[in-house]
């Protein structure tokens, strides 16, 4: 099955998007104050965001647990 993924970059805010699906839903917080989840009513997980981007280390990872129930749609 053939699923789209959005990714936005805006340069200026130094801020991530990444977009699974087109429902409506909203941002709520992850473990790490750089990540937010996107997620429906239910619960499942849209997308995440990352915020200051550029500062991220080159030497180890970003690390949040996205927690939104169920698969993604």
């Amino acid at each position: 099955m053939a699923s789209n993924v959005k990714v936005w970059y805006d340069k200026e805010g130094d801020y991530l998007e990444v977009i699974f699906s087109d429902k409506p839903g909203y941002m709520r917080e992850t473990n790490n104050d750089a990540v937010m989840e996107m997620v429906d009513r239910e619960g499942n997980i849209l997308g995440f965001s990352i915020l200051a981007v550029s500062r991220l280390s080159q030497s180890k990872p970003l690390v949040a647990e996205l927690v939104g129930k169920g698969e993604l749609k």
